[in-house]
């Protein structure tokens, strides 16, 4: 059994990213350093995300290093984050000298669980780094409010879910700062680059003087910029179709139930979906299970990879683990992510990603028996 309505290239052609690319290099600013292009696409973000703020720079790595420096986070404090999340962010907080403190994340979303963030009282936290993971959301209200009462900064990684919404509200202006990336693989893409959201006037300006060695040293250049114009006015589109081809693969695998978990939002969101996870229940307890379902999966031309590796085994040298992290070791171990180009395909490669996966699961399930 294999996939054959792929491959799923990424990024997918578009007449107005070309128009883009011709008219940049038409009227000469894809050499410059600062222009309309830039300034359009900031305000662009600052209308479709509802802040007051949108600085543009070289990647959503350095976004969250550069949140965090405009939220007044230096040497010796400490940052919360989850156990299961990107490496950059782990590595964020390392770079100011500041001391990840690790709290675990849901099993339904993926991501940091506010009930176990409320267990965390250490006087030295001055921020907490909440990344919406895998089409999984955070609950916002309960991590910001809680957030105000101690005192703490939000920042908020919205790099896999540009244009989610939870509460009708944009996910990356629940926070103090938000952060985007514009990276290769993303749904908003200019194969690198990224963008800071906010409403703080000091954040921003703590942000501008770091990044001011002459000129901008972490840029976002106008030629970046035109590309992704037409791509954010698409968003809102693209993350309806990516949502309705998510709803018909999951009710089409339903009946995996007993060794497959999607990763599940609230009910009153819209998640935007970079990658789709699942957690395959075998490998929660035997992790050497995960790698021979991915082969097949990847053999048969279906986009699927695994799930971070997450910090939960990192040296209390590194980190604080103030808590139990069951959970994140279990999905650093049983996660299997399908990849987001799928999801604009047609129809029937939805179905046939299913069929896929139902397959391989069961072939192995029946084979370790």
């Amino acid at each position: 059994m294999r996939i054959t309505s792929g491959p799923f290239a990424w990024p997918i052609a578009d007449d107005e990213v070309r128009e883009a690319l011709a008219k940049s290099y038409r009227d000469g600013s894809w050499g410059i350093y600062d222009g309309p292009e830039g300034e359009q696409l900031a305000a662009e973000l600052c209308q479709y995300f509802g802040c007051e703020h949108a600085l543009l720079c070289s990647s959503g790595t350095i976004g969250v290093e550069l949140a965090l420096r405009g939220c007044g986070v230096t040497a010796g404090d400490e940052v919360v984050l989850g156990a299961y999340d990107f490496p950059g962010n782990f590595r964020a907080v390392e770079a100011i000298g500041a001391r990840p403190v690790l709290v675990d994340v849901s099993s339904d979303t993926w991501s940091l669980d506010a009930e176990q963030l409320a267990e965390i009282i250490r006087p030295e936290v001055k921020a907490v780094i909440v990344s919406h993971l895998h089409g999984g959301l955070v609950d916002m209200p309960a991590v910001v409010a809680l957030a105000r009462g101690r005192g703490w900064s939000v920042i908020e990684d919205a790099c896999q879910q540009p244009g989610a919404q939870l509460g009708g509200r944009a996910i990356g202006s629940w926070g103090d700062v938000g952060v985007l990336s514009f990276g290769g693989s993303k749904l908003l893409t200019a194969g690198r680059g990224g963008a800071l959201l906010t409403s703080d006037a000091q954040i921003l300006q703590r942000v501008k003087i770091y990044c001011d060695r002459g000129n901008q040293a972490f840029p976002l250049s106008e030629l970046q910029s035109a590309v992704l114009r037409p791509q954010l006015s698409k968003l809102r589109e693209r993350n309806r179709i990516r949502g309705k081809r998510v709803a018909q693969i999951l009710a089409q695998t339903t009946q995996l139930s007993p060794w497959l978990r999607p990763a599940l939002g609230p009910a009153n969101a819209e998640p935007a979906f970079f990658k789709l996870a699942w957690s395959y229940l075998p490998a929660e307890s035997q992790a050497e299970m995960r790698e021979p379902l991915l082969a097949e999966l990847q053999a048969a031309a279906a986009p699927f990879g695994a799930g971070f590796r997450g910090f939960a085994s990192r040296s209390g040298r590194r980190c604080e683990k103030p808590l139990p992290l069951a959970t994140s070791v279990r999905l650093s171990q049983s996660t299997i992510l399908l990849h987001h180009p799928v999801l604009l395909a047609q129809e029937k490669a939805a179905h046939e990603v299913t069929a896929v996966l139902d397959y391989f699961v069961r072939e192995l399930v029946l084979s370790n028996k």
